[in-house]
């Protein structure tokens, strides 16, 4: 029972953590609502820069800028792909995602694995600072981020560039008629979506100890899988400030199932799979409740309809 509790915590600490990347996919995949693939490897990407910086003396502090600074430039050139050369988002993500791969390779030093047990990192002076351990100083400082993201995410997107971004998404020939650059919408929206991904690789890098380059690996399902648990739980009709408070706690209701799931028994290598199925049930299940909805209300007008005759 303790090593449930424990590993229910640490689930939670690393919800929050990943939850910062949910936030970031959430831009694209219902904010902009393209399907950006860049994901697994600008994650992958924050933390190998967090990692290289942090070996050769930087702050842990800067480093995390630095890694959200890669996650623009990756968001970048996966937007110009899309909107200058006209290429398929899905195709764009992916031919992005292949070159970060060589690219995260490089800037750790044609290394797969870059370990940070004899570096400082913030998780470790906040502990050291605090006296609260790891995984306390892991839920702390991810509570932090995550909410100074959603406050500047909230305010963002209620500014004019902001929601000329929203307004892209929901109907692209509108926005363009208004005189909005639609192009230069969808190359910022991608640029802070990869920034956010980067930041959450970099925090993860900092949490665990070390960056791999192959860290990122599915991170894209991870991050539907939140955005879909939250929408389950709360619905799609809350204002905008709820809806990115819902990711996040998804995303560590994600982490809290699989730990659980772990706990009993099976295996890791059944994760994939795991994961498949739950984004896989969230995703039908409010289609069954809207099609429930539909028959009710049929039945309520045909009802009506035969004692007016």
């Amino acid at each position: 029972m303790t090593s449930l509790f424990l590993s229910i915590q640490d689930a939670v600490s690393q919800g929050v953590l990943w939850g910062v990347m949910a936030l970031g996919v959430y831009i694209t995949f219902r904010i902009l609502d393209v399907a950006d693939l860049t994901v697994d490897g600008s994650f992958a990407t924050g933390g190998a820069v967090c990692a290289i910086m942090i070996t050769n003396g930087v702050s842990p502090i800067i480093s995390l800028l630095l890694a959200i600074v890669a996650g623009f430039v990756a968001g970048l050139i996966t937007g110009v792909l899309i909107t200058k050369f006209e290429i398929p988002a899905i195709l764009a993500g992916i031919l992005t995602q292949i070159g970060l791969y060589s690219i995260n390779m490089r800037i750790m030093g044609e290394r797969s694995n870059l370990p940070l047990l004899q570096n400082e990192t913030l998780f470790k002076n906040i502990s050291d600072f605090t006296g609260l351990s790891i995984a306390h100083s892991t839920l702390l400082i991810g509570a932090v981020f995550v909410a100074l993201v959603i406050l500047v995410l909230y305010w963002f997107f209620g500014t004019e560039i902001g929601s000329s971004i929203r307004a892209t998404g929901n109907n692209e020939k509108m926005v363009s008629a208004l005189g909005v650059n639609i192009n230069t919408t969808k190359i910022l929206g991608l640029m802070i979506s990869n920034g956010l991904i980067a930041l959450s690789g970099a925090l993860v890098t900092q949490s665990q100890g070390y960056a791999d380059v192959k860290m990122g690996t599915g991170a894209i399902v991870i991050g539907l899988a939140s955005i879909v648990i939250g929408e389950v739980l709360f619905g799609r009709k809350q204002n905008f400030g709820i809806r990115l408070l819902s990711i996040v706690i998804g995303s560590a209701i994600y982490r809290i199932i699989i730990a659980i799931v772990l706990e009993l028994g099976l295996n890791t290598d059944d994760l994939k799979l795991l994961t498949a199925v739950l984004v896989g049930v969230a995703l039908v299940i409010p289609v069954l409740l809207n099609r429930q909805k539909q028959v009710r209300m049929y039945k309520k007008l045909t009802g009506k309809e035969s004692e007016n005759a």
